[in-house]
């Protein structure tokens, strides 16, 4: 039988074993009995026969969905599906909304919200994600929280709209985003002085306190009621109003012809792919009501669909999963090939590449980030201009993600921010114009969400298309033009595969002890420790070495997996686009080499 890791330690490891599954058969027995939901009931008793019976799947299975409790951070909850504390089901997601109510109304009874507090909750196509919603809403009611139930599946981004839009307390969104059909999840974001920005320490600390709390007892003690509000299509028609105004007045415009924009009787044949997600109706309205192209979907893909049946991981950036993209798109002879994840807070791009075998290549984010994070620049140029004032506001990033935004923030004069990874960090960023992570996620218009929102950010690419199709241009004429005006930086990753998370903490540990002084035959001109108090918003485990030569090297370990990851930037300033482009490409081949040899060695001292 495979035992628990925890069950295998020390003498005596096959009597601790029969201890703690004695533990775990006892802790699910409990559970099945309150559990309110008859699907996950049943499956606890299953497990618990099993293992009664030495089915050593079921005992590992056991112990891992009933050793502890799935744990709400800053990220809420994300976890895979099935019966037990440490699984996403309808009892964790009951606890949780009464646990999380009960921080609500300690904020009310605080002053620091209104009183009653108010939550709207919001959901996506995924296997349970309606009846987690309901549940949700069923138990914040019954502690007291006015509550908004947007009607029907819809992105992440409609939720955080939603909570600016109606002025409420909190937002709840359940929803895994790209993770994989096993999974779902419960997102959380406060209004108010939190602007409907996810939540940051310590207010996850506290909210999991009160989680706990309300956990001792049995979920079928919470009430619940069924008095709140199922909205209707009213907050779904203004995210469309406020994003296509937004877009449409940032516009450039024809200068021959005033109020027409740039490419507008340009033609533009465009591909498009929800991944089996919920983003497919939004966003076509949003591109409609901004006098977009219409784009033709992948009629596979286009339906809300939990089982995500022609992806294996339904994220953009995973190999493979725009192949039907980009079947369509050869189909049509697309210019521009757009991609949702499932819950369409991100976005990827492709277009024609002659190198490639698909016959497309999908733009970095880091690439169209620095594309998107121009365009916002040059758009507060304009509006300071016609204003009369100075340009102002920030443009912000993640810490992983590509230097190059800086570089254009300094050209126009706007402030620029690194933050830890996380839009929770990124848009609460003083002044924020536009943010982006390198994981396809970007925000482009702050004032209407605060959160990546890959429908927005999907509007302001096929406009940015379309005016360079006007000239007889593509993007990739544009990441040129962008080497030219603010030189070209390369960016790339190492992922080192350890035995264990405790083993990437290690290593991590060692490069803290006998750091770096120099990657090849670039210097470390400066370092950084993130877990030093007040370098970042948050002690972090993350490293930072910026070399004499432009370039810079990341490395921190996987928060969630047995992986130390190394980010790497390169820069060059030097001769052509091209010529640029060449340069920091073989300084980054150079860096990876030399990172590669250092954590080798490191690697290696250890074992000694």
């Amino acid at each position: 039988m495979a035992l628990p890791d925890e069950a295998t330690q020390g003498n005596g490891g096959s009597e601790r074993f029969e201890e703690v599954l004695l533990d775990r058969i006892t802790e699910a027995s409990a559970w099945a009995e309150q559990d309110i939901d008859p699907e996950t009931q049943a499956e606890t008793r299953r497990l618990i026969t099993a293992t009664l019976n030495g089915d050593a799947e079921a005992a590992t299975e056991l112990s891992e969905a009933f050793g502890g409790r799935l744990a709400f951070g800053t990220a809420g909850l994300r976890g895979r599906l099935g019966a037990g504390p440490r699984r996403m089901n309808r009892t964790v997601v009951s606890q949780t909304s009464a646990g999380f109510a009960a921080y609500l109304l300690e904020r009310a009874a605080a002053g620091r919200t209104a009183a009653p507090p108010s939550i709207v909750v919001g959901f996506d196509g995924r296997v349970g994600s309606a009846v987690f919603a309901r549940d949700t809403a069923e138990v914040m009611a019954g502690a007291g929280v006015r509550v908004f139930l947007l009607p029907e599946a819809g992105p992440t981004p409609l939720t955080a709209f939603a909570v600016r839009h109606l002025g409420v307390s909190a937002g709840v969104m359940v929803t895994a985003s790209h993770n994989p059909p096993r999974d779902n999840g419960y997102k959380v974001y406060l209004g108010d002085d939190d602007g409907g920005s996810q939540i940051v320490p310590p207010a996850d600390a506290e909210i999991a306190a009160h989680i706990e709390r309300v956990a001792q007892a049995a979920v079928s003690q919470l009430p619940r009621s069924t008095d709140y509000t199922v909205l209707g299509g009213g907050v779904a028609d203004a995210y469309i109003s406020e994003t296509a105004a937004a877009l449409l007045g940032g516009l450039p415009q024809r200068p021959e012809a005033p109020g027409v924009a740039v490419g507008a009787d340009t033609g533009l044949r465009v591909a498009y792919t929800a991944m089996h997600g919920v983003g497919s109706d939004l966003a076509r309205r949003v591109f409609a009501s901004t006098g977009l192209p219409s784009v033709v979907p992948v009629r596979e893909q286009d339906r809300p669909d939990g089982a995500f049946p022609t992806v294996a991981f339904p994220n953009p950036e995973e190999p493979g999963a725009l192949d039907l993209a980009f079947r369509t798109a050869r189909g049509i002879d697309a210019d521009l090939v757009v991609a949702h994840d499932p819950d369409a807070d991100r976005l990827a791009i492709a277009l024609p590449h002659p190198d490639e075998e698909s016959g497309y290549r999908r733009l970095t984010g880091n690439e169209l980030g620095l594309l998107l994070g121009w365009r916002a620049a040059e758009r507060e140029r304009v509006r300071a201009a016609t204003a009369g004032t100075p340009s102002s506001g920030a443009l912000a990033c993640t810490i992983v993600s590509s230097p190059a935004l800086g570089a254009v923030a300094r050209e126009y004069g706007l402030d620029y921010a690194e933050t830890l990874s996380g839009f929770k960090w990124v848009s609460r960023v003083p002044g924020l114009v536009f943010g982006f992570e390198e994981a396809l996620g970007y925000l482009t218009h702050p004032e209407i969400v605060r959160d990546k929102d890959g429908i927005s950010a999907a509007a302001d690419a096929i406009a940015m298309a379309r005016e360079a199709a006007s000239e007889g241009r593509t993007l990739w004429d544009l990441l040129d033009d962008a080497s030219e005006r603010f030189g070209h930086f390369a960016s790339g990753q190492i992922t080192l595969r350890l035995p264990s998370m405790a083993a990437a903490s290690a290593l991590a540990a060692r490069v803290r002890q006998d750091p770096p002084t120099a990657f090849g035959d670039a210097e470390v001109a400066s370092s950084q420790d993130l877990l030093v108090p007040g370098l970042a918003e948050v002690p972090a485990d993350v490293l930072r070495y910026d070399l004499a030569d432009g370039s810079r090297v990341m490395i921190r370990p996987s928060g969630t997996e047995p992986k130390l990851k190394i980010y790497l930037d390169t820069f060059s300033d030097e001769g052509s686009a091209r010529a640029r482009r060449t340069a920091a490409e073989r300084s980054l081949t150079d860096l990876e080499r030399a990172v590669r040899d250092y954590l080798d060695r490191l690697a290696e001292d250890g074992e000694e």
